[in-house]
């Protein structure tokens, strides 16, 4: 009680001008799961096997810095930390590079990437493999707008040479490629989870040059000679490869006119 009463009298003895309350200290903040530096991406990328250059490293931690901010808002990805998303899709675009480099594909090919979607795995795959030209076909405007947004960041940058954005359907893309000043047929084509490659294979033949490939991202290996005749869309397989990521095994596949 003695203690009591003497802090209420040393209280009202002390002016209240004199009296501050201490203030109140802002929670920290956790770090940015979004923002990853150049040097992190480049140790997550060695870790793949991959080596990386000081302007690759800085153009893919721009892309997955835009990529995962906008996600917040859009769930372009999912719930997930930038190195999630690098283990998970980004390297895909690592082995791509890589196998591309393997293809007998012109000097300066014009590429299709059908259903780009957030840019997996066509902005990372340009970081690593600027050759010719690159087109993003991109049906849902969201994501459009997004494509369109992150392509004019990292081209200020320095990256991305070639690429260009077409918000609408791949099977009428002709005409936009015309607008482009671009050729009617591609080269090649990417297709990542775009559709079944049974009903992809008819569009390919629209829109490939006959010396043209469809390369297919997939989590299941090539489909044999049997099954693509079946389709009857006149395509076999030139080259397919496996790949460890996101600790699964993942395939590509390059599929061709049977008589090219």
């Amino acid at each position: 009680m003695r203690a009591a009463a003497f802090f209420a009298h040393t209280l009202a003895a002390t002016p209240a001008s004199a009296y501050t309350p201490p203030m109140p200290q802002p929670p920290k903040q956790p770090p940015k799961s979004y923002a990853p530096a150049p040097g992190e991406v480049a140790s997550e990328a060695r870790r793949a096997g991959f080596a990386l250059t000081k302007t690759q490293a800085g153009l893919l931690s721009q892309y997955l810095t835009l990529l995962l901010k906008w996600s917040r808002a859009m769930n372009l990805v999912g719930r997930a930390t930038w190195p999630e998303v690098f283990r998970d899709l980004t390297a895909d675009s690592l082995h791509l590079a890589e196998f591309l480099a393997t293809l007998a594909l012109p000097k300066a090919p014009l590429t299709l990437d059908l259903g780009a979607g957030a840019g997996l795995p066509g902005i990372p795959l340009r970081v690593l493999w600027p050759v010719g030209d690159y087109v993003l076909v991109e049906l849902r405007e969201k994501r459009a707008v997004f494509l369109r947004q992150a392509v004019a960041e990292l081209q200020l940058a320095g990256g991305l040479p070639g690429v260009r954005v077409v918000h609408g359907r791949a099977e009428a893309v002709a005409p936009e490629l015309k607008l482009l000043g671009l050729r009617p047929r591609a080269d090649l084509i990417v297709s990542r989870a775009f559709m079944p490659w049974p009903k992809l294979l008819p569009l390919a033949t629209e829109l490939l040059s006959e010396q043209g490939r469809l390369v297919v991202l997939s989590n299941e290996p090539a489909p044999s000679a049997e099954a693509l005749a079946e389709t009857g869309a006149g395509f076999v397989v030139e080259a397919s490869q496996d790949y460890p990521a996101g600790g699964k095994t993942r395939y590509f596949w390059s599929l061709i006119p049977a008589m090219a």
